[in-house]
């Protein structure tokens, strides 16, 4: 760099952004430009175009590192990366220690001047020689023994060149003051504020957005930070006045709970100021304070704890300083930015818990933080009775579990008034006589799980609900019954729906009468049974069961003991298994069914019903020889009690065929799909959608046995007649157009079973997401097809993809994950990677021996695809031993599509 003046933009990230304006306020100073986002871009440009074009402008970037600017997904990463991508015009200035392991490897090796630790005269300084690249100087340098005079910047004599950063700006540059030194000891010449508290943690993301909020505008407008009772607004924004307080004159807290003591707080700030006149009254200083802030610009007020809009209102004040307030209640629309707090991110959790107790490590601190519900004061209150002895992590679970709101009334909380308990019990007291419909409501739901809940059922629902007082025909009975509780910090409200927290609903469950409890549990149930959306098996009614599952799995209202959720119980697990979320699915149709069996004898339509979703999902997540227990017990006793042609009786005849085709068992899965098929044909007629189901497993079968070209014959008639009934999206007809295109595959036409294999996936990724099974399976088919076209690069890149999802979604094990990495080996093979083959395909083989056995198809496929890998790598003898006990045994083909 040299001293002629030169254009600079400021890479830095939120949370720094007092170090931003100091350094862009001194280049200014120095006859330099700066680009600096908070000065120059105004709200509603586009962030892209415009970091773009300061980029493109600048002669460098300056780059302020810190912990928080390499975090991830922030917008620096595309800063710092064109700037050393373009001429490497980059100045790396260090606002914290950092090591190299703290820095991307493409930056570790740069030099970087460190701003941290240093009084204002040398941070000018260090600023100076890492924008000047250390130039030689002009004069002399000073004897060394000669101590210079303070905040000097260069010799005696000499003057500065064009572009030097003087060792102090006495003149500000226009419309703006000089910035204060961020870190420096200069404190504000007024503070009242409480300790800090040495806890702290987390909270990164909401203090810059909290900074950059009060910054944004040149008279500030005030900012309402508002959330539930713990969730830690007032230990937000003690940390804010403590890390911020270099950058004010004034900072004063009120404790605003009570809205007739501001002027008296204001008052005590007024005299600090010498403002107060004696004689005036509390209400008159508090005006005449008002006033004098409206002449100043470096002062932060913070009003903790207030909940009436209307009566703070009167005493914000107007200046250019800032107001931030917190508060349970969110509705302060016309007064102030409202920006709600929600609780710790899982990260934030695992860090505070952590830091407080020692030895727990991050499993042991995850379960205790999704217990907590990332509740803040709730985690400091256990961290503190764990911390301090006698009683452990695991009895603390268990008191969790069986006496909640005692163990929520333990621990100490410094910083917060009051624990958990006391803290949702006091706001129940103040809400209990002026608002009974409100805590009827909340005891109700205190029964359900704690994610959203749709205001539509409840409105839906009303007049069945007995518990809860008023006029059931009222249209506005749920608007009125959500305000208080929102207003206190009870519940969070979106426009079609509300949330209460995990622990406010334990403490309520608790504090239930017992001679309540029944009619809630009641009314729960009428709730939830009210609620189901529909057909299980439509992507469009998915958004909705999946909203409504959460709370019938919540284990306070005992759903599987309800006759009246029975019915939905088992469509929220049909929806589970279509829509790929198998273990949940699992989880759910195994305690149904253990209930159920118990309750109602294992031979009950609902038991039965269970067991063969229990079935189903065990299949899914590739336990084929657990699935075919579950579901050869299910097909017996259903043809004993409902008889051989039955709807439900078919289905475990389709289901136990399935599990045999996938356990390698072909021709008795041919045998049972082919009898199943005449007798629904004969019962349900050639269009109806079980037939057409069956239809397709026999095409499916007939593919597996090699038999192609009567396959893809079945499977067009299959495809043809569901597309006239079911639509072109149903699932079963895409299912049908993925076999069809399996079958070209296998008959050699290759560029029509990539265009429908292509097609087919692009309507899978449209209407179930890329994670879907249906929509992995369908991946994985065109990768084989293009690989056998020769495309190799391109099928590597969707297999390895669809490996990495499947891995994710199913796990390592799963006889899908397995057939996509034997077909990633296959493929690093055609593309010479012949080592890398092998190493994947002897990892695939030993997982399928053990989850399949030695003789399955798939493990026989593998044992040969390892073997010709063995041979590609220079080891024939290895190969050789591999292939022995194989002599006798054929492997279908080079690869498997699915």
């Amino acid at each position: 760099m040299t001293d002629h003046a030169q254009q600079f933009f400021i890479s830095y990230a939120g949370t720094d952004r007092a170090w931003a304006e100091w350094v862009g306020w001194h280049l200014e100073q120095a006859g330099h430009r700066v680009i600096l986002d908070v000065w120059d871009w105004r709200t509603g440009d586009n962030l892209v175009q415009r970091m773009d074009e300061a980029l493109e402008r600048a002669d460098a970037v300056i780059a302020l590192f810190s912990t928080s600017y390499f975090e991830d997904e922030r917008w620096t990463t595309e800063e710092w990366t064109a700037a050393v991508a373009h001429r490497d015009r980059l100045i790396p200035l260090a606002l914290e220690p950092l090591t190299t392991s703290d820095l991307p490897r493409v930056l570790a090796a740069k030099l970087r001047k460190n701003l941290h630790g240093l009084d204002e005269s040398a941070a000018l300084t260090a600023l100076r020689e890492a924008v000047n690249s250390g130039s030689r100087p002009s004069a002399p340098p000073p004897f060394p023994g000669t101590v210079p005079a303070a905040g000097a910047l260069s010799t005696a004599g000499t003057a500065p060149t064009a572009g030097a950063l003087p060792a102090a700006a006495p003149v500000p540059a226009a419309g703006r003051n000089r910035p204060r030194l961020p870190g420096s000891a200069e404190q504000p010449r007024v503070w009242s504020v409480r300790r800090r508290n040495p806890d702290f943690a987390g909270r990164e993301t909401e203090i810059a957005r909290l900074r950059e909020s009060l910054m944004q505008e040149s008279k500030a407008v005030p900012q309402a930070l508002h959330g539930m009772g713990g969730v830690g607004k007032t230990q937000l924004a003690l940390e804010y006045a403590h890390r911020f307080a270099d950058q004010y004159d004034v900072v004063w807290w009120i404790d605003a709970e009570q809205p007739d003591e501001i002027p008296v707080h204001y008052t005590e700030l007024a005299h600090r100021l010498g403002l107060a006149k004696p004689d005036a009254g509390a209400e008159a200083n508090a005006r005449a304070l008002l006033s004098h802030l409206d002449t100043l610009d470096r002062w932060l007020l913070i009003l903790d704890n207030a909940e009436d809009p209307a009566q703070v209102e009167p005493w914000l004040a107007q200046g250019p300083g800032h107001t931030l307030i917190t508060s349970r209640n969110p509705n302060w629309a016309g007064t102030a930015r409202a920006t709600p707090l929600n609780v710790f991110t899982r990260t934030d959790s695992l860090t505070y818990l952590q830091g407080r107790v020692g030895g727990m490590d991050d499993e042991q601190a995850d379960t205790l933080a999704a217990d907590l519900g990332d509740l803040p004061l709730a985690l400091a209150q256990a961290a503190g009775v764990i911390a301090n002895g006698g009683v452990s992590l695991g009895l603390y679970h268990q008191l969790l579990a069986t006496n909640t709101t005692r163990i929520l009334e333990r621990g100490g909380a410094p910083g917060y008034p009051a624990p958990v308990a006391a803290t949702v019990t006091i706001a129940v007291d103040r809400l209990t006589d002026e608002h009974p419909d409100a805590i009827a409501l909340l005891r109700l739901v205190a029964l359900l799980g704690p994610e959203p809940i749709r205001n539509a059922w409840l409105e839906s629902v009303r007049p069945r609900l007995t518990t809860i007082p008023g006029d059931s025909d009222d249209p506005m009975w749920l608007h009125e019954a959500l305000s208080p509780l929102s207003r206190y910090g009870l519940a969070r409200t979106e426009p079609e729906s509300f949330q209460i927290h995990r622990l406010t609903q334990a403490v309520l469950r608790d504090q239930s009468l017992p001679d309540q409890s029944a009619a809630i549990r009641r009314d729960a149930t009428a709730l939830l049974s009210a609620a189901n959306p529909g057909d299980p098996q439509s992507p469009g009614n998915w958004p909705g069961w999946a909203a409504l599952t959460p709370h019938l799995t919540a284990q306070h209202l005992a759903p599987t003991e309800q006759p009246e959720l029975r019915p939905t119980l088992l469509d929220a697990a049909h929806y589970l298994i279509r829509s790929g979320q198998t273990r949940t699915a699992r989880d759910l149709t195994a305690t149904a069914h253990a209930a159920w069996a118990t309750d109602l004898g294992e031979d009950h339509p609902d038991t039965l019903t269970s067991a063969q979703f229990l079935g189903h999902a065990t299949a899914d997540l590739g336990e084929h020889a657990e699935a075919r227990r579950i579901i050869e017990d299910t097909l017996t006793r259903r043809r004993r009690t409902l008889g051989d042609d039955h709807p439900h009786t078919l289905q475990s005849a389709n289901d136990l065929a399935n599990v045999l085709d996938n356990l390698g068992e072909h021709t008795e899965s041919h045998r049972i799909i082919e009898d199943t098929l005449t007798r629904r044909r004969r019962t349900l007629g050639d269009d109806h959608p079980h037939t057409l189901q069956s239809a397709h497993n026999l095409a499916a079968s007939l593919h597996h046995l090699g038999e192609h070209t009567e396959s893809r014959r079945i499977l067009e008639d299959t495809l043809t007649r569901q597309r006239r009934t079911l639509g072109d999206d149903h699932l079963d007809t895409l299912q049908s157009a993925h076999s069809i295109a399996a079958s070209l595959h296998s008959l050699g036409e290759h560029t029509e079973s990539v265009r429908m294999d292509q097609e087919t996936l692009a309507r899978l990724r449209r209407i179930l997401g890329d994670d879907h099974p249906d929509t992995l399976q369908s991946a994985h088919n065109l990768a084989v097809t293009l690989h056998d076209l020769g495309e190799h690069t391109e099928a590597r890149r969707i297999i390895e993809d669809t490996l990495t999802r499947q891995r994710r979604t199913l796990g390592d094990d799963h006889p899908h994950t397995l057939q996509s990495a034997h077909n990633l080996a296959v493929t690093l093979h055609s593309l010479r990677q012949y080592a890398a083959a092998a190493q994947l395909l002897d990892d695939v083989r030993n997982r399928l021996r053990r989850t399949l056995g030695d003789d399955h198809p798939d493990t026989v496929d593998a044992t040969h695809s390892l073997a010709k890998a063995l041979i590609a790598v220079g080891k024939p003898f290895a190969a050789q031993r591999l292939l022995a006990p194989q002599k006798q045994k054929k492997s279908r083909s080079r690869r498997k599509r699915r």
